[in-house]
C-alpha cells in the first residue's frame, strides 16, 4: 500500500539511497502513483538527515523495462526455493553501481525471476525470515549503502 512504500521512500533516503524505481510486477497492487506527494516525503527525508544529494525518484516502471537497466552489480531478491547466497556475501565493496530487484506483496513470478536471470541477475537472499516488501527494501538499501 501507498503508506509503506512512502515509509520505504522516506528510510531509503535516510539511508542514502541515489535512486528509486517503483516497479510495476504481475503482482503489484494497484495504487495512484502520486509523484508530487512521494518527491516531497524524499525532500523532507533528505533535509532531516541531512544528505547532500537528492534520490533521483523515477515514474512507475513495468518489470521488463526496469531489468534492462544497466548496472555494474545487478541483483534480485526474492522468496522462492533455490540456490541464493546473501546479499551481503556478494558486495564487492568496490564503489560499484549496484541494483537490487525488490519484488511485490506476493513475490515476483516464476516468469519474472527467469527473466532477471537471464538480464544477468544474481538471486541473493536478504537474510534467514521472509521479509515485508518495505523491510527487505530497507535492508537491501542498508547493505548497498554500508558497502559502498
Amino acid at each position: 500500500n501507498s503508506t509503506r512504500f512512502e515509509w520505504f521512500l522516506e528510510k531509503a533516503t535516510e539511508i542514502g539511497v541515489t535512486e528509486v524505481i517503483p516497479m510495476l510486477c504481475a503482482r503489484t497492487e494497484k495504487q495512484h502513483f502520486r509523484h508530487d506527494r512521494m518527491k516531497n516525503i524524499i525532500i523532507s527525508a533528505m533535509l532531516q538527515s541531512q544528505q547532500a544529494w537528492l534520490p533521483i525518484l523515477h515514474e512507475p516502471t513495468k518489470f521488463m523495462q526496469t531489468i534492462s537497466a544497466s548496472a555494474q552489480q545487478k541483483f534480485i531478491a526474492h522468496c522462492e526455493e533455490g540456490m541464493k547466497e546473501q546479499l551481503s556475501s556478494k558486495l564487492s565493496g568496490a564503489n560499484l553501481d549496484s541494483f537490487i530487484l525488490i519484488g511485490p506483496e506476493g513475490d515476483f513470478t516464476k516468469d519474472e525471476i527467469a527473466a532477471a536471470l537471464q538480464n544477468k541477475f544474481l538471486p541473493v537472499a536478504l537474510g534467514d525470515t521472509r521479509l515485508r516488501t518495505e523491510t527487505a527494501g530497507v535492508v537491501a538499501a542498508t547493505l548497498l549503502c554500508l558497502h559502498q
